[in-house]
């Protein structure tokens, strides 16, 4: 057992979101491990491009709202505690609402092998973001 030597906080890329976000790496597993886990803060109405994971994704939203958002236009509203899984291979956005911060954890397993875990489309329109809210579970 050993303690994990914490790296700095990074600034996201702009080719892959919308507004200012940061992360810290939580987990980057190495071989045998394909586990990936980041703590992602996003101001208010930042998000990410379109994108979609081999291997899908889970997002634990820790503080404020998160909205995120589905091809076939639904957005849904997660609050802190709530966590949203989202399919191997689909397509989908998440970020902050306007007007506050958010935090999620964001889950993934990486592909092994060198294959492309995550794959980025383009930025999140206006008006996809702004789409109507659903909150069921």
């Amino acid at each position: 057992m050993e303690f994990v030597q914490q790296q700095p906080t990074s600034k996201a890329p702009a080719e892959w979101f919308t507004g200012d976000v940061w992360w810290d790496v939580i987990a980057a597993g190495q071989e045998p491990s394909r586990l990936r886990a980041n703590l992602v803060r996003f101001a208010p109405g930042a998000r990410t491009h379109w994108h979609s994971h081999a291997l899908g994704q889970t997002l634990h939203v820790v503080s404020g709202v998160a909205l995120i958002g589905t091809r076939d236009g639904t957005v849904l509203e997660a609050h802190p505690g709530e966590t949203v899984t989202c399919p191997p291979g689909e397509e989908h956005w998440h970020g902050a609402g306007p007007e506050r911060f958010m935090e999620h954890i964001a889950m993934w397993e990486g592909t092994g092998g060198g294959g492309a875990e995550t794959t980025w489309g383009e930025a999140v329109g206006e008006e996809q973001y702004s789409g109507a809210r659903t909150r069921s579970r």
